[in-house]
């Protein structure tokens, strides 16, 4: 049986970027596990269940998962688990990411561990792409890309996402979230912009403003930009696992 593991944050997870690929992996057959830093339940951001925000229907269908999914109400903690044991790890984003997921260092390590492992994948989405800022590359794959002779990636002690093409939350949209201090609604400072750490870390960042929906496909690292394209990188996934 397929399986894949899921790292949500309890500083506030954007409901549509975890529920649907959960739900898409879910129907096909695939064990989840969901894994927060402490291993306490995930904490949902309510913008991502507001009417007003997200429509009706995804407002009910996310916070209907939210409250009674198992594995979101039982989850393991981070230093628990590791990325071998699955065949894909995801992070739904969230800004509360910024806060806990992003900046754990047993988080990434199963970022790191799933893109330089053999057969898993790891599939990033919108403000998660900011833990690619803080993810040093494993001095075994920088060796083995300089003996492969392939293209350039991180060199010893590099970002795991130098060289590597990417998507996430731009910094056009979070304009129109935070004020001028970079405070958000709920009164919280934003602690750094995903595009500018992603980028300042080697990252060749894309978000594809043009387009509905964003997903980019770079070795076993599948970058998602928001909530829109959540759908979309559940498909590319499953086609990436031949699942």
């Amino acid at each position: 049986m397929p399986s894949a593991l899921f790292v949500v944050s309890e500083e506030g997870y954007w409901g549509e970027e975890c529920v649907e690929p959960l739900t898409t992996l879910d129907s096909e057959g695939f064990e989840i596990t969901v894994a927060t830093p402490s291993g306490s339940p995930p904490v949902l951001d309510e913008r991502s269940a507001d009417p007003e925000n997200v429509g009706e229907e995804t407002a009910e269908w996310v916070r209907d998962v939210h409250e009674n999914d198992e594995r979101l109400n039982n989850p393991v903690s981070v230093a628990e688990v590791e990325a071998a044991d699955y065949d894909a790890v995801v992070f739904p984003g969230g800004h509360g990411t910024e806060w806990d997921v992003n900046q754990d260092v047993d988080a990434r390590r199963l970022l790191r561990n799933a893109v330089e492992g053999d057969s898993e994948k790891a599939l990033v989405v919108c403000h998660a792409a900011g833990i690619l800022a803080f993810t040093r590359a494993s001095e075994a794959r920088s060796a083995s890309d300089r003996a492969s002779g392939d293209q350039p990636r991180a060199s010893d002690n590099d970002f795991l996402v130098a060289g590597r093409d990417v998507t996430g939350f731009p910094n056009e949209w979070e304009e129109g979230i935070v004020d001028d201090h970079d405070r958000m609604p709920d009164g919280r400072k934003l602690p750094y912009w995903v595009e500018d750490e992603v980028k300042a870390a080697g990252g060749n960042w894309d978000a594809e403003l043009d387009a509905d929906t964003s997903v980019t496909v770079d070795g076993d690292l599948l970058t998602a930009r928001g909530p829109g394209s959540s759908s979309a990188a559940a498909q590319t996934l499953l086609d990436e696992l031949d699942a």
